[in-house]
């Protein structure tokens, strides 16, 4: 199953400067585990080392924010479209 993936800009030099990509698997957390199969070191940026999707890390799924469905446990399905997006603070 294909899903798209946003990447934000910060990402992109570890996905040869790809703003989309591809990547499979039936939850966030297992598309995140593909798309570092393909594009290594990506999954240390959006996860902590337990496995858990990083605070300052906001991923949508089909622009709903996944903290407000199942996390990284939320489904996807083909065609859907997912967006990574950084926190942004500052004053």
């Amino acid at each position: 199953m294909a899903v798209k993936v946003l990447i934000p800009t910060p990402l992109r030099n570890l996905t040869g400067g790809n703003e989309t990509v591809e990547a499979s698997g039936k939850t966030i957390a297992e598309l995140f585990t593909d798309l570092e199969r393909r594009h290594p070191g990506i999954k240390e940026r959006l996860c902590d080392d337990k496995g858990e999707i990083r605070r300052f890390v906001n991923v949508y799924h089909n622009q709903e924010d996944i903290r407000f469905k199942d996390g990284k446990n939320t489904a996807v399905n083909d065609g859907d479209d997912i967006s990574i997006v950084p926190a942004i603070a500052g004053g």
